[in-house]
C-alpha cells in the first residue's frame, strides 16, 4: 500500500451540484467499514471510509462503492501522458497501490489488506462530470475510457484500519475470468461483450446485470443463480 487518501467537502469543479470530496490527499491511516445502501445523510453520501466526503449520493457511496483503489503505476502512466505529475489521490482514490495490478482484478475477487481488513472487488469506476472537471483535460472521459484501466471499487467484507506500507494479497479469486476492465468495456464502449460478462452474474449486483441485459438483450443465456 503506497498511500491512503481522503477528501474534505469542497465546491464542485463543475460549478454546480453538491460539494465534492474528489480532491483527496494522503493521510496516516483510514478506517474502512460497510456503509450500507446508497443514501444521503447530513447532506452527503455515506462513504465506506471514515471522514471521507462523498457528495453525490445518487451515483456514489454505499456498500458496492465503499472504497476506491487505483494503481500508482496507472497514475505514473497518465503523468507521462499528460505531462504533469499525478500524485496519490489524484483520481479521487482512497487506496493507491504500488506493485499490485488493480486492473487485473476479477469481479468478486477478495483482497486481504494487512492482517485485519478484507475487501471484495465489485466493479469499475465510471467517469462522471465531476471527475472530468477535476482533471481539467479536454476529452478526458473519452481518453480515460479508451485507456480502460479505471481502478476498482471495493466492498468492505471485514472492517478495520489501513495504513501505507501494509501488504495487499489476493485471498480468493473466482474462476469466471471477468476482469474489471472487461466489465467496464461491456457497460460503456463494447456492448457485444455483455454476454461474456454475464457469465460472472453471481458476482454482479442487480443494477449492473440490468444494464448489461439492456446493452445486449440477446445475451441472456447466463441467468444469475
Amino acid at each position: 500500500m503506497l498511500s491512503v487518501n481522503v477528501g474534505t467537502a469542497r465546491p464542485s469543479p463543475t460549478g454546480r451540484g453538491p460539494r465534492t470530496g474528489i480532491f483527496k490527499a494522503p493521510v496516516e491511516s483510514i478506517e474502512v467499514r460497510d456503509p450500507g445502501p446508497k443514501r444521503v445523510l447530513d447532506g452527503a453520501a455515506v462513504s465506506g471510509v471514515a471522514d471521507d466526503h462523498v457528495g453525490d449520493g445518487r451515483h456514489h457511496g454505499g456498500s458496492l462503492q465503499a472504497v476506491y483503489a487505483v494503481a500508482s503505476e496507472e497514475l505514473a502512466w497518465w503523468s507521462a501522458e499528460l505531462g504533469r505529475e499525478l500524485r496519490p489521490g489524484a483520481f479521487g482514490e482512497n487506496l493507491t497501490l504500488a506493485g499490485f495490478d488493480v486492473d487485473a482484478a476479477l469481479v468478486g475477487e477478495r483482497w486481504r489488506i494487512g492482517d485485519e481488513v478484507e475487501v471484495r472487488v465489485t466493479g469499475p469506476r465510471i467517469p462522471c462530470n465531476t471527475f472530468r472537471a477535476a482533471m481539467g483535460v479536454p476529452g478526458w472521459v473519452r481518453r480515460f475510457s479508451d485507456r480502460g484501466r479505471t481502478g476498482a471499487y471495493l466492498a468492505v467484507v471485514t472492517p478495520g484500519t489501513i495504513r501505507p506500507g501494509m501488504s495487499v494479497t489476493v485471498s480468493a479469486r473466482p474462476d469466471h475470468g471477468v476482469t474489471v476492465p472487461l466489465l467496464y468495456r461491456a457497460i460503456t464502449t463494447e456492448p457485444d461483450l455483455a454476454g461474456r460478462v454475464l457469465t460472472a452474474a453471481d458476482h454482479l449486483d442487480a443494477e449492473t446485470i440490468d444494464v448489461l441485459r439492456r446493452r445486449a438483450p440477446y445475451a441472456l443465456d447466463a441467468e444469475p443463480s
